[in-house]
């Protein structure tokens, strides 16, 4: 009998066959005659925490919002989970934005609505559950990062800055997704709010297996939760490691950021540099 008549069943797939949760080819991104990424790429590794880092306008709020497809590119390619996010069908790219959750910078919550009704508007936009199944499940979803129960109850304005950035964080998981966006999540927080939401997003992206791409200026963050980072700089992703390897680039900007005084004082903070180091 030949090996083609047998009938072989097909091999489950394993997480080695998935494609990575983003692949990013060649980007050209551009305002008018301004060029902001000339034949960036990256790779996202799922289950990993990338930090994204850059001088400012170096385009990394431009980068995220070119993959959640905000921004459509002038050249090259973005996939998502595999899927080609600017030439797939309606259905195709539905499908794929339940799979993330985005956290702006600002938290962008609906200033007339309670936190309650915030984090349950994605699930009135993507399901078909009972309005008392939605609230239940928003209820749990703020719970989940850290805020007390009375919260759901409060409009954005009623909060402060930490417990907006939780609430947003909320509704960003409330479909739990497999990625995870966050634009500065730290910005604007003082360091004991900000380490304890360094803390929050470090526990659910290991508790929840999520894959995380982070855009942050903070130091201590990229010390604290990133598994690797990637540095952007000349319009392209000049390198991507973790710290210790990104501290031996060669790279002005790199030595600047990593090795400055702002950056020595975080090594010595999370105890990977002496006191006192040069």
């Amino acid at each position: 009998m030949s090996a083609e008549s047998l009938d072989v069943p097909e091999r489950p797939p394993t997480a080695a066959d998935e494609p990575p949760p983003i692949e990013v080819r060649g980007l050209v991104s551009a305002f008018g005659d301004r060029t902001i990424h000339d034949g960036l790429d990256l790779t996202v590794n799922a289950g990993e925490v990338l930090g994204v880092v850059g001088g400012s306008g170096a385009g990394k709020s431009v980068l995220l919002n070119s993959i959640i497809g905000l921004k459509a590119p002038e050249g090259g390619q973005i996939k998502v989970f595999g899927v080609d996010i600017n030439r797939s069908s309606d259905a195709e790219l539905e499908l794929i934005e339940q799979r993330w959750g985005v956290l702006f910078q600002n938290g962008a919550l609906f200033s007339n609505l309670t936190v309650r009704e915030n984090v349950a508007a994605p699930f009135f936009e993507h399901t078909k559950m009972t309005k008392a199944e939605i609230y239940e499940l928003a209820d749990l979803k703020i719970g989940l990062t850290g805020l007390p129960p009375h919260t759901g109850d409060l409009k954005p304005a009623e909060l402060s800055g930490g417990m907006r950035k939780r609430a947003g964080l909320a509704r960003a998981l409330a479909l739990d997704p497999d990625l995870l966006f966050l634009d500065e999540p730290t910005s604007g927080l003082d360091p004991i709010s900000a380490g304890a939401f360094d803390e929050l997003i470090g526990d659910l992206s290991e508790s929840l297996g999520l894959t995380v791409f982070m855009i942050t200026h903070d130091l201590d963050s990229l010390y604290a939760i990133c598994d690797r980072v990637a540095v952007i700089a000349d319009k392209k992703v000049v390198a991507v490691g973790t710290i210790p390897e990104l501290k031996k680039a060669a790279h002005p900007w790199i030595q600047e950021y990593f090795n400055g005084p702002r950056g020595r004082a975080a090594a010595t903070a999370k105890g990977d540099e002496p006191q006192g180091a040069a």
